[in-house]
Parts: structure tokens; sequence; C-alpha cells
């Protein structure tokens, strides 16, 4: 199947930049092949295994320094167990990215934007692993992701004005760099919130990396293809060691990472010509984590609680105390995410009706699943606290 190309190619984050070689040159060679052939696909899969590699290898070198991640009332493990292995993650997506942007012209964008998606990225991972190894306070790392979603948006990445089913184009003005941060800062603290159980955060992010990668390659979203697939291809390698059993946590640096990047590419993907309401694509593929976060912070506002304050009361959380075994409850994660992918894909060809129903019906299972977690916990007597 060929890639389709937008219409559009004012950004180079959904298009392929040729603004420094001629086309002839751009498409030559193992990562500069457009068309997904048989070819491409051994040529991608080869060079994510080499990454995955690359992860793992880094993965066994954090389980023996030997970050440790000691138990309380909170967490759900008893026992000390090793932290850091985003790093492996880390270093895979930007081992990647550098081979992209020097190899692979027609996944390259425009080099303000690709500066904005390093120093982002590299100060997201670096505060949190620094976190990792000695605790920081919630406003040294809420000031590190506000910077580093400023720093995003100052590159000119931000959301694109929608096009609305029945409305037509909406332009957002000065909304669209806030809702861009906020939005950026949201979904990097969801995913590390979730980063409870044993490979919950690292396996959503992976099924939904490869779901984007999936679309992004239909729209011709070459830079989002192989940028999602980095990310895939640094989880893949940390994974196993993570589940069903851990022997490493991903820690801070993994979680808040791969929400950053996930963040950033739910907003690149915004600017797909061909389908109105791209913006809702990641948000789509991660309903689970966020409706899961949410709720939580919904009801513990509610309740009076600091909801900057660590606790256990996360549904997820509430879940794996009530009854559901903890493999279960990311299983039934995983599962929420195959099915926001399977969801993004009717959404890509749905009509204007379609674009307003699918997103909602999401919140379908969610609530059936809000429902299990309360009968349960009741049924267990589990606080919520």
């Amino acid at each position: 199947m060929n890639y389709r190309v937008p219409r559009t190619l004012d950004t180079g984050w959904c298009c392929g930049s040729t603004r420094h070689r001629p086309w002839s040159a751009a498409f030559s060679g193992p990562l500069r092949e457009p068309c997904m052939t048989f070819t491409a696909f051994l040529h991608h899969l080869l060079f994510c295994a080499a990454l995955a590699g690359l992860s793992a290898m880094i993965v066994r070198i954090m389980i023996t320094v030997r970050v440790m991640d000691q138990p309380d009332l909170r967490k759900a493990h008893s026992i000390a167990t090793p932290k850091g292995g985003g790093v492996g993650i880390v270093a895979a997506f930007l081992a990647g990215l550098l081979a992209l942007y020097i190899w692979a012209d027609f996944s390259r964008i425009a080099d303000p934007y690709f500066r904005g998606v390093i120093i982002a990225s590299v100060a997201i991972a670096a505060v949190s692993m620094i976190d990792d190894i000695r605790s920081r306070s919630f406003t040294v790392k809420l000031g590190t992701q506000i910077l580093a979603a400023l720093t995003v948006v100052a590159s000119g990445l931000s959301l694109r004005d929608p096009n609305l089913p029945f409305i037509g184009p909406v332009s957002l003005g000065w909304i669209a760099p806030i809702a861009s941060m906020m939005w950026l800062i949201f979904a990097t603290n969801a995913m590390n919130f979730i980063d409870g159980l044993n490979g919950l955060a690292s396996g959503v992010s992976l099924i939904a990396c490869l779901f984007l990668a999936w679309i992004a390659q239909e729209q011709g979203g070459y830079f989002i293809y192989f940028a999602a697939l980095l990310l895939a291809s640094g989880i893949a390698g940390f994974l196993p060691f993570n589940f069903p059993k851990a022997r490493i946590f991903m820690g801070d640096v993994g979680s808040q990472f791969c929400g950053f990047v996930l963040a950033m590419l739910g907003i690149a993907a915004s600017r797909f010509d061909n389908v109105d309401m791209s913006f809702l694509l990641v948000p789509m593929l991660l309903s689970g984590v966020l409706f899961d976060v949410a709720f939580t912070l919904v009801r513990r506002g509610l309740n009076g609680e600091n909801v900057t304050a660590a606790h256990r009361g996360h549904l997820y959380q509430v879940a794996s105390r009530s009854g559901f075994s903890r493999e279960a409850v990311t299983l039934i994660h995983w599962g929420f995410t195959v099915l926001g992918g399977c969801a993004c894909l009717l959404f890509m060809q749905a009509g204007p009706s379609g674009k307003l129903l699918i997103p909602t019906l999401l919140l379908v299972p969610q609530l059936i699943w809000l429902g299990c977690v309360v009968l349960a916990a009741r049924k267990h007597g589990t606080s919520w606290r």
C-alpha cells in the first residue's frame, strides 16, 4: 500500500521534507522508502529490532546500577525493586530519532521543530531521572513540564485549527498554544500516575504507538509513523523485564517520557489534512488512562483531598485491591487501548456523525469498568484513599 501524501506541506510533521535533497535522493536507502512495500517493511522491522536490542541492553545495565524503588503503603510491590528502566526507552528513541534525522530525509521535520522535540524530551527525561534517584517536589517536576511544553509550542508545534462536523473550520487563535501546553502536561502526568502496576503504562504506550504508526503511514505522516515506531521499539526492549514479573520498573524517566512523546505526536497528528478532528486520535488511544486519571482527580477534588499528594485511589489501584489480579487489571487496560485503536481506525473513515459518535462510545467501556470497580470495592470494603 502506498502512503497518501497530504495536501499541505507546510510543517514537515505530516509529510516528508525534501528541502535539502531532490526526491530521487530523499527516497533511497533502507530508511527512506515512503511506500510500504515488503522490502521497506523488513528494513523498518530490522531497524526497530536493533533499537529494541539497544533498549534491552541499557535496561540490563540499569538493573545492575540498582536505583531502588522502596515499597510503601501506596505501592503495589512488597520488595525493593530497581527502577530507571525507562533510560533504555529514552536512549532507543533518541538514537533512532537522530538516525531518522540524518538518513531519512522524507521523515525529516524542520530544524526548529526538531530542536524543540529534542530539547523538551531530554529535559523531561533528565529531570525525571533525577527524581528517580533523589525524589523532587511536585513543584519542580511540574515546572519542568511547563518549560518543556513551552519549548514545544515555541518551536511552532501546536494544535491546528479543527474542522468540526456540521460547523466547519474553527479558528483557535491564542487558545491553540495554551490548549497544547495543557494537553502536554496532562498527558505526561496521566501516564506517570497510571504507572503503578507491572506492564500497565508501558504496555498501553506500546499498543498506542503501534496503532498510531499504522494510522500515520496511511495518512502519509512519515515522521509520526517513524517516531511512534521508535518509541514502540524502546518500550519493546523494556517490557519483558517488567511484565508479568518485574525485574525493574521504568520509573518516572520512562512513564513521563512516554506520556510526553505520545502527547507531542497527538498534537502533530492534529495536522493530518485528510481527517477532520484528528486531534482526538491519541486521546482515543489513551482513553482508559485518561478516564482513570480524570475520574480520580475529580473525585479527590470533590472530596476536598490534595490532588497533588501521593495516594492509591486510582481506579486501577482500587481494582487491584478489590479482587482483581494485577495482571488482569493490566490486561484490561491493554484491552482498552486496543479498543481505542480500533475506534481510531473506524474514526478515520467515518462521516461527520460518526466522528461525533465514536469518541463518545469509548466512554461506555470506561463506565462499565467504573461500575465493576465500585461494586468490587464495596464487596471487599476497599478504601479509596
